[in-house]
């Protein structure tokens, strides 16, 4: 079966599904931009991409609806929806905590929401396999995202329904309108399985399958794509030998530096210690997550496992990890017992939180494609 093929339903739903028609936009776009631009009330001629890059993904503009009023569920009540190994992002902000599943996510791409008193924007882009959350703030006041219907580089284009510019996703930079140039602040997140949320977080609240939309939650309408062997879907840019393209990468950006380690590697190993710019850093990558790209029903998709990334400093002692069992570490200087969200269970440090570094789990051609310097981790840096 091609690709195509497979991408055909999810793609053919979400043109069924809709989206407002062409409101052209006062600008003359060159030949080469793709018309679908012509939908946004912004100034097209403020880019900082060639606007050939940009390419129509199938749905127009809000085609694929956004969640602007999420509501929300207990643990207990999302156990009757969401199996225990499917992939939830994590959001723990100001003393609030949510799990966003992607069974919801992947029909929706954006959430526009509040947590601990912060407007914020979690995305996912299944293409890429992306998920961040954002600070939705303009001029220190909240606005709400939307899906564009186009892409770059085979990622989401979102824009925002203030100015109506474009915003990409995998950097959270504006690239077309009003505030080309502009970038939003990345709050920390995590994908991790929903067991993994329910024992970190049992008071967690859960993303409620009550989104105003009938969608088949649960089912992946990109059955399939999951598939190393395959390749990226409307992504004709630049290729790297290193890795596969849709060989998982977990990747870090920090200090100026950007770095993947190969799910290859951190599945294999379990932890890895590094050093980003001085700051030293563990990896993690616990089992007990399933893909929400692979089966077309998400709880039989294989096992991907779930990944985290620390400063693994604390009360300035540099701390050093091994694997445990059951999905959880173990420090050698104290023997306390750590779960994947980096958070101590067990032993003289639980309780104790270590320091979230923003990483994500993506496919590795959107990595390169967005931070073509980036380091491929072949061995640990000094610490």
């Amino acid at each position: 079966m091609t690709l195509l093929s497979r991408l055909l339903p999810g793609l053919l739903l979400a043109l069924l599904w809709g989206g407002p028609g062409l409101a052209h936009a006062q600008s003359t776009l060159p030949s080469s931009a793709p018309q679908a631009l012509q939908q946004f009330d912004t100034d097209l001629t403020n880019a900082t991409v060639d606007l050939s890059t940009l390419r129509a993904g199938g749905p127009s503009k809000d085609g694929i609806p956004s969640i602007d009023d999420p509501s929300f569920v207990s643990v207990a009540a999302a156990r009757d929806w969401i199996d225990p190994k499917e992939p939830v992002i994590l959001l723990e902000h100001n003393g609030a905590v949510r799990a966003y599943p992607l069974q919801i996510l992947t029909y929706h791409e954006i959430v526009n929401d509040e947590i601990g008193g912060t407007p914020v924007a979690v995305t996912f882009c299944p293409l890429c396999y992306s998920s961040i959350a954002f600070e939705r703030r303009l001029d220190g006041e909240p606005v709400t995202f939307g899906v564009s219907g186009l892409l770059r580089n085979s990622d989401l284009v979102m824009y925002d329904r203030k100015t109506e510019t474009l915003w990409q996703q995998f950097t959270g930079e504006a690239i077309v309108g009003d505030r080309a140039g502009a970038t939003l602040e990345v709050i920390p997140s995590q994908l991790i399985s929903f067991r993994q949320f329910a024992r970190a977080h049992p008071d967690g609240q859960v993303l409620s399958r009550d989104t105003g939309h009938n969608r088949p939650y649960g089912q992946n309408p990109y059955a399939g794509y999951d598939d190393v062997d395959e390749s990226p879907f409307a992504y004709d840019g630049p290729t790297d030998d290193r890795l596969p393209p849709k060989a998982k990468v977990v990747a870090v950006s920090l200090d100026g530096t950007h770095k993947a380690y190969p799910h290859s590697v951190t599945k294999k190993q379990r932890v890895l210690h590094d050093a980003i710019g001085g700051r030293p850093l563990v990896v993690f990558h616990a089992p007990g997550a399933v893909s929400a790209l692979d089966a077309r029903q998400i709880s039989a998709s294989k096992e991907v496992g779930s990944t985290g990334v620390f400063d693994r400093r604390v009360d300035g002692r540099t701390l050093t990890f091994e694997y445990a069992d059951d999905g959880r570490f173990e420090d050698e200087e104290t023997g306390s017992v750590w779960a994947v969200t980096g958070r101590a269970v067990e032993g003289p440090l639980a309780g104790t939180q270590l320091e979230r570094i923003p990483h994500g789990d993506y496919f590795a051609f959107a990595w390169f494609a967005f931070r073509p310097d980036a380091i491929l981790y072949d061995g640990p840096s000094g610490s």
